[in-house]
């Protein structure tokens, strides 16, 4: 029996709606899945970093550069992320990231913290602090800022006053002390 038979011998009200009801749920599905971010898995740092990241998170600015403060799923105290897409994400207390472990991946030092910088593929960038006792990485996704740079101002200074560095000195990886 063909489909159109099929569908001739259901009452004509059932016929009448059931392409929009179709149509309907293809278009909430589609969005449902336009919407969301993806999740980002939380770093299990130790009770140490721990306390560092926590206070960190506290400390972290409800907006960076104009961008609303929106965290990731599932909520933690080692995860931010500011704006939606692209979404700026910051984890703490995480494992050390691959690229710092290149000589030439120097980065920016801002207010008194040095970051780390590697591609992460997709034209953003990743920085990371190195020599701190947590890890602080932002993932900065392409178009996010007209600088990739630019957030790290925003977040340095919560960096600096909640994660010290590994001797307790000023951090090293900032040569002129800027």
């Amino acid at each position: 029996m063909s489909l159109s038979r099929s569908l001739n011998r259901l009452p004509a009200p059932v016929r009448w709606l059931a392409p929009p009801a179709v149509l309907l749920a293809l278009t909430a599905g589609l969005v449902a899945a336009w919407s969301g971010e993806p999740d980002v898995t939380p770093p299990v740092p130790d009770a140490e970093t721990a306390k560092y990241c926590a206070a960190l998170d506290a400390a972290l600015p409800a907006d960076v550069l104009g961008r609303a403060r929106k965290d990731p799923a599932p909520a933690s105290p080692y995860t931010a992320a500011w704006a939606s897409s692209p979404r700026t994400v910051l984890t703490c207390g995480g494992e050390r990231p691959d690229f710092l472990d290149d000589g030439t991946r120097l980065g920016p030092c801002v207010n008194e913290v040095s970051w780390g910088v590697g591609e992460d593929g997709d034209g953003g960038y990743r920085f990371a602090t190195g020599l701190r006792k947590a890890y602080v990485v932002l993932h900065v996704p392409k178009g996010a800022y007209g600088n990739y740079a630019d957030p790290l101002a925003s977040l340095a200074d919560a960096v600096r006053s909640t994660v010290p560095t590994i001797d307790g000195k000023a951090d090293s990886g900032c040569l002129d002390g800027s």
